[in-house]
């Protein structure tokens, strides 16, 4: 059986399988500097993780879905109606305070980018054979390897990182209830392995990207969440494990993959070219939301002196429309395909 590259092998692996292996090598070889790194360039590790990876990638979604003339329209209501429901939800939201707001957001948050995770395990199962068994294995060690991290996160003493904001999610802290989890983790990983092991001496054959997957899935989450304790280390390995992947998937299978009857003006993009005006487009359009985000909301990075708290209210939700739609709009666009 060949490989199930989503692509090519090499653009499979430098794009989707290798940033959650380099990004972790980084953390490694530089740990001791990187407390340093954070409070001398916080502006660039913000420029650099958070606009340019974490809230482009959100925007990548438009090329699977607005930017497609033929999809859009066969999905006109979804995509029109989905974002006001987003926008009126958030209103819904906020209007039991900030806290409850950005709690909810950063569950449906840590929902989706679990659910990414396993819909790669599932594009790199899709020539495995169809069971039952094979898609509850995946299933299990790809929900442990990141469930078990937010438990851990959930279970023990405060962290010095957050999704969004503080406090976001309800603890309780609990020695016992770390180590059940803990010892559960362990037995799951050990199946996997064996199991893994099993099916190559049975089968001779081992699927390279899926495994990387759930490997690159297990190391991210753990050392970004349970084993270092660290605000830029968690939003190296949970940004770059997650962003890069995304983008890639899209321009790799949506836009490179696919012929110009299917994605009419986007097929312009195929191109040495087309990929750099993808990356631009992504990025300004990504800057400028979070630019919006600095001056009306966080003023860290940027503040011109607007004050805008009396409208927290609907501006905090309206900005916050394009990422909740993405959370949620990613639940059908890939239906098909996991």
């Amino acid at each position: 059986m060949e490989q199930p590259w989503i692509h090519k092998s090499k653009t499979d692996f430098w794009l989707i399988l290798f940033p959650a292996f380099f990004v972790l090598g980084i953390v490694f070889v530089f740990q001791n500097w990187l407390s340093q790194i954070q409070e001398d360039y916080s502006f660039y590790t913000w420029l650099f993780l958070i606009v340019f990876i974490d809230v482009a990638h959100v925007y990548a979604t438009l090329f699977k879905t607005y930017f497609v003339k033929s999809e859009f329209q066969r999905r006109k209501k979804l995509y029109i109606g989905l974002p006001i429901i987003c926008f009126l939800i958030g209103l819904f939201l906020f209007g039991f305070g900030s806290s409850v707001f950005w709690s909810v957001l950063a569950y449906v948050a840590v929902f989706h980018f679990i659910r990414q995770q396993y819909g790669f395990v599932r594009l790199y199962a899709r020539k495995e054979e169809k069971s039952k068994i094979n898609r509850y294995s995946d299933a299990l060690i790809i929900y442990t390897a990141t469930i078990y991290p937010m438990l851990y996160w959930f279970f023990s003493s405060p962290r010095a990182f957050n999704w969004f904001v503080e406090k976001e999610f309800l603890r309780y802290e609990s020695q016992f209830l770390i180590q059940v989890s803990t010892v559960s983790y362990a037995l799951v990983v050990a199946y996997y392995l064996c199991r893994t092991l099993y099916l190559y001496l049975k089968t001779s054959y081992f699927n390279i990207p899926k495994n990387l997957i759930i490997i690159g899935t297990l190391l991210s989450w753990f050392f970004g969440i349970v084993y270092f304790n660290n605000d830029l280390v968690f939003t190296l390995l949970n940004v770059v494990s997650h962003g890069i992947p995304y983008m890639a998937l899209i321009y790799l299978k949506e836009i490179d993959s696919k012929p110009k009857e299917e994605i009419g003006e986007l097929f312009h993009f195929k191109n040495s070219k087309g990929i750099l005006f993808f990356v631009l487009i992504l990025i300004g359009i990504a800057f400028t939301e979070e630019y919006l985000w600095e001056i009306f909301v966080w003023n860290e990075n940027f503040n011109i002196g607007i004050d805008s708290f009396n409208w927290q209210f609907i501006l905090v939700p309206l900005l916050t429309v394009p990422q909740f739609t993405h959370y949620l709009l990613d639940g059908f666009i890939w239906k098909n395909n996991k």
